[in-house]
């Protein structure tokens, strides 16, 4: 909508009471029904049955890659830390 900031501003007589603004409003019960049907609509989503919906691909773990037995983070070798650590081979981030 275009204002046009030239035009005169309405004076405090001109200005609509608090009740005609409320009665121009609608009822409450009617906005909440409109909206419980936009947001709900006829899908129903089990919980159970989510998991079937969502495709995940999985990809095995590259040569060029290890996992840190710190954190289990698959990371790249270059991550690698220069000494092992009592758990195995940690990353760098958590060799410190």
């Amino acid at each position: 909508m275009a204002t046009d900031y030239d035009a005169p501003r309405k004076n405090d007589d001109e200005a609509e009471s608090l009740d005609a603004l409320k009665e121009r409003m609608p009822e409450k019960s009617s906005v909440n029904s409109d909206l419980d049907e936009i947001e709900h609509g006829d899908v129903i989503i089990d919980p159970d049955k989510q998991d079937e919906l969502t495709e995940v691909v999985v990809i095995p773990q590259q040569s060029d890659e290890f996992t840190c037995m710190s954190c289990f983070i698959v990371k790249h070798r270059s991550q690698m830390a220069k000494k092992k650590s009592k758990v195995g081979v940690v990353c760098l981030e958590c060799e410190g």
